[in-house]
């Protein structure tokens, strides 16, 4: 398989598609690169090179023990970027991996990069505090740890369910999508299952985003039950000097798969 290896050594699956501008797409918590499907299709037959890798513990990657914390996530993502010497690159992170690349532009390198976007994002921070009333309490991701130690495959399941906006009037998937994301999900390392919660949930991201210079698009669902969006992207929109917010009306937060077309033809033309 095509591996890079992280400075600590863990090998991550890198798939690298088309030739052109690069694009960098960080997949989100508890999937894998292949959840970019129809945008990493669509980008490549556009004319873009576009690369997508499985994070640390997750998918085809490494499982090491540690290493679940955003620094050294943005560390691995670093490691691609510069392995496969890309320049002029738009990094796209959703829900998790949108803390990479926040986490990425307060490295020593973020020069690589000339455009980043956003998708579901849990940037500039999940976390309920005085400055994100609208945010989650701890509690709530102390309950989703425990719920996973109890039964991972079933507190999956359900969590897909809302994900995608199960029965809501401007989401839903097939019965075949969930299976193909539940089995992405269930290829994760327990302990990296565990540690990202935690990563997402209580990290801030407010001095990264601050470092955001490079045009940037922030796209999120009104209706994203998983990400509230008045604690990320409208929040998000007010702290990135150079962001564009494109809001999807009643919209779940597993856009990728639910607004597939839709969030691949606003990638395209952010791009552009």
């Amino acid at each position: 398989m095509p591996m890079i290896s992280a400075p600590d050594g863990t090998p991550l699956y890198v798939k690298d598609w088309g030739e052109g501008r690069p694009v960098v797409l960080i997949h989100g918590w508890p999937l894998t690169a292949d959840s970019w499907e129809v945008q990493a299709l669509g980008l490549a037959e556009a004319g873009y090179r576009v690369v997508s890798y499985d994070r640390r513990g997750f998918g085809r990657s490494g499982q090491p023990w540690s290493g679940y914390d955003y620094d050294t996530m943005a560390g691995d993502l670093a490691a691609v970027i510069e392995e496969l010497d890309l320049t002029d690159a738009a990094l796209v992170g959703f829900s998790m991996g949108g803390g990479e690349v926040a986490r990425y532009f307060s490295g020593a390198d973020a020069g690589r990069v000339s455009r980043a976007a956003f998708i579901s994002s849990v940037a500039p921070g999940l976390l309920q505090s005085e400055t994100n009333p609208d945010g989650a309490p701890a509690s709530l991701f102390e309950e989703m740890r425990a719920g996973l130690r109890k039964d991972r495959p079933a507190f999956l399941a359900d969590f897909f369910k809302q994900f995608y906006g199960q029965g809501v009037f401007s989401g839903g998937v097939s019965q075949a999508v969930l299976d193909w994301t539940q089995g992405m999900a269930l290829m994760a390392s327990p302990r990296a299952t565990l540690e990202c919660v935690t990563a997402f949930g209580m990290t801030d991201f407010t001095a990264d985003v601050a470092r955001i210079t490079v045009p940037t698009l922030v796209v999120h669902g009104t209706a994203d039950k998983i990400v509230p969006i008045d604690a990320t992207a409208r929040r998000m929109a007010t702290l990135v000097p150079q962001a564009q917010l494109i809001e999807y009306d009643g919209a779940p937060h597993g856009l990728g798969a639910t607004h597939a077309e839709r969030l691949l033809d606003d990638l395209k033309a952010f791009l552009a």
